[in-house]
Parts: structure tokens; C-alpha cells; sequence
């Protein structure tokens, strides 16, 4: 932003101070497009082993064009991301930072969210056009969030199972190994029950979705993995028939977007048999934005569900419940579709979502 100079002398300390947040606030969002561009392009897996490169050794090694990655390098040094020694014109990933980005990173790759700023900008129109006149953004038009789902979940849910979402539910494994009937309803390309059907062979495993490109992909990976305990259906939640036929059953992040997310968590109720478990993840927030001021990840949590979880369930005619229905009113409405015992657990892989264990 350029301000003459009266102009200048005329803003108060509240609006120098708002002006410097804003420009700070461009700058962040334009490091996060190209914080995806390294994820997607493999840059910093590319850097992870620490050592100094100039652009041309960096493009070489990712095989990439130079001009590009000598780009990015530009937004990255700026922003405090990549180190650059002046004098030898060499670009590091510095140390404390390689575990948080790239595919593999060691601790959690922080930098697969920023993939969801191309994806949602990309139906920004449509979006503005649903605030005139209303209705939703179907998933069909959305590019690429499959994809990015996909990633994230594998992060937050997929290598997270075994040691820390199973435990929750104390006996889980032990009947699982024994062999139960589990579904995941909103199971996406089936990365999770690919991944306990491949571990308990005892155990008979579905996996539901709306969409029937995401269906294909897990079958695809099923066959692949040689998986005959098994199977995959697109098919709507709210029109599961059926009682009784589960002993445990999943959403992962999942209800909140949900066309009609009461029917479907009241479907859940009904396909459990008793003594069975539902385990729940979703979005870790409050139900009343006042109670979400000391949130750090309210402004995207908000954001994801204007331009997707709220626009995809108005544009089924849903509810649109959004990404932020919070806390209190999942529990009331767990409540309501019949589980009297619910317990809420906070993991510390994974700092978005809220974990409900339910019987």
C-alpha cells in the first residue's frame, strides 16, 4: 500500500498499527501460495539434508527450471523460510525448520495446509456469487481437494491409528484382532481402512463416501494391497439402510459437512450394535465465536467452511452446519442421536481436530 505523505501524518497510532497488519497479512498470505508451490514441486524435500545450493544446484537436484526456483527462492528468503548466505549465494533450509515441511517431514508436514489457499481461492468466484443470491459450491467443482484431504488424513489419522487413535477406545485392538465389522462413513480414497484392513486380517472393514471418484481410488488401492477384507460403496450417509450391522464405525472429519449431519449421526446410532463404538473426529472448536477468539486456527477454520464444509452442504440443499459447529453442539447432538456415554480427547499430533469416543 502506497500512502503520500499528508496522508501519512494524518493516521493515528490504531491505524498505522492496522495498515502494518495488513501488509504483514499479504505478505503471509502470499508465503503460504508459495509455501505450497515447495510442497507440491518437492523443493523442500529438495533442501531437507541442509546443505547450501544456489538456485541452479537446487534446480537441478529437484529437477526443476531455474528460473522458477530461483523465484521462489526470492519469496522464501524474504520471508525468514530459507536462509541465504550473501557472500556465497547459497539458499538453506535451516535446521529447525526442515521437520515441519515437505512431504516425510519428521514431525509433521505443516506445509501440505497451505495447498487448501490454491484450492479454495480457485472457486472464489463462485463463492461470491452464493453471497448474492445464495445456495452452494458442490464438490464436483472444487480441484484437487480430494487430494489434499487425502494428504492431510494421512497425516492426522492414518499414521496416527495404531498408537494413538485405537488406545482411546481401551479393548478396541484386542476385538479388532479378534475380528469385528467396522465402517468409516466420508472414507475419502480409504487410506485409514485400507490401513487396518491390511492390519487386522480378522476383521471385515467398509468404507462409505458421497463420491464416486474417491471410491474407485480406494478400491484401486485395495486390489493393489492384495485386501479381500474389504470393501467400498458410494453411497449418501443419510441413506445407510440397516440396524445393527456394525461394531465399530468412524467419520474423520467428516459430520460438520454433512448435507443433514443429525440423520447421518442418527444413522451411525442405529447401524452400531450394542456395545459398540463410534469414534469421531472433527474440527476443535467452540460453538460460539466469542469462544473462539484464543483459537489459532479460528480465521481457517472459519474460512475452510465458508469456501467448502458450509458451501458443499447448502449446495445439497443441507443444513450447512460449517466447520466451527464446535464442541458444545456436537456433544448435544450426539446426545440427541442416542449416545449416552461420550468422551472428547485432544491428541497432540494433531492440534485441528477433536477426537469423540461414543457408545
Amino acid at each position: 500500500m502506497t500512502i503520500d505523505a499528508p496522508q501519512a501524518d494524518a493516521l493515528t497510532p490504531a491505524e498505522t498499527a492496522f495498515t502494518g497488519k495488513l501488509i504483514e497479512m499479504i505478505n503471509h498470505g502470499a508465503t503460504g501460495l508459495m509455501l505450497s508451490v515447495g510442497h507440491r514441486t518437492g523443493l523442500f524435500e529438495a533442501m531437507r539434508d541442509g546443505r547450501g545450493m544456489t538456485s541452479e544446484q537446487l534446480a537441478h537436484r529437484a529437477g526443476l527450471n531455474e528460473r522458477y526456483v530461483r523465484e521462489w527462492l526470492g519469496a522464501m528468503t524474504t520471508a525468514g523460510i530459507v536462509s541465504f548466505d550473501r557472500d556465497a549465494r547459497l539458499y538453506t533450509l535451516p535446521e529447525a525448520h526442515r521437520p515441519f515441511l515437505g512431504r516425510g517431514a519428521a514431525k509433521g508436514s505443516m506445509s501440505s495446509m497451505f495447498q487448501f489457499l490454491a484450492v479454495l481461492g480457485g472457486v472464489e468466484s463462485r463463492i461470491v456469487e452464493c453471497f448474492h443470491k445464495g445456495g452452494g459450491v458442490s464438490y464436483a467443482e472444487f480441484e484437487r481437494f480430494h487430494e489434499c484431504m487425502a494428504e492431510e488424513s494421512e497425516q492426522t489419522v492414518v499414521v496416527a491409528l495404531d498408537d494413538a487413535i485405537l488406545p482411546l477406545a481401551p479393548g478396541l485392538i484386542a476385538r479388532l484382532e479378534a475380528g469385528i465389522a467396522v465402517a468409516d462413513i466420508g472414507c475419502g480414497i480409504g487410506k485409514a481402512m485400507n490401513h487396518l484392513a491390511a492390519r487386522f486380517p480378522n476383521s471385515h472393514f467398509t468404507g462409505f463416501d458421497l463420491c464416486e471418484e474417491t471410491i474407485l481410488l480406494a478400491q484401486l488401492d485395495a486390489r493393489e494391497q492384495g485386501l479381500e477384507n474389504v470393501r467400498f460403496a458410494a453411497v449418501d450417509a443419510t441413506g445407510l439402510a440397516g440396524d445393527a450391522q456394525f461394531d465399530l464405525i468412524f467419520t474423520f472429519d467428516a459430520v460438520h459437512d454433512q448435507a443433514e449431519p443429525a440423520a447421518v449421526l442418527a444413522h451411525i446410532r442405529r447401524l452400531l450394535k450394542p456395545g459398540g463404538v463410534y469414534l469421531m473426529q472433527d474440527i476443535d472448536a467452540a460453538s460460539d465465536v466469542a469462544d473462539n477468539m484464543d483459537n489459532l486456527l479460528a480465521p481457517f477454520t472459519y474460512t475452510i467452511s465458508c469456501m467448502h464444509c458450509m458451501t458443499v452442504s447448502l449446495a445439497q440443499g443441507g443444513q450447512g452446519l460449517g466447520a466451527a459447529w464446535g464442541e458444545q453442539l456436537a456433544l448435544a447432538m450426539l446426545k440427541g442421536a442416542g449416545f449416552a456415554d461420550v468422551t472428547t480427547h485432544r491428541l497432540p499430533h494433531d492440534i485441528q481436530n477433536l477426537y469423540y469416543v461414543c457408545r
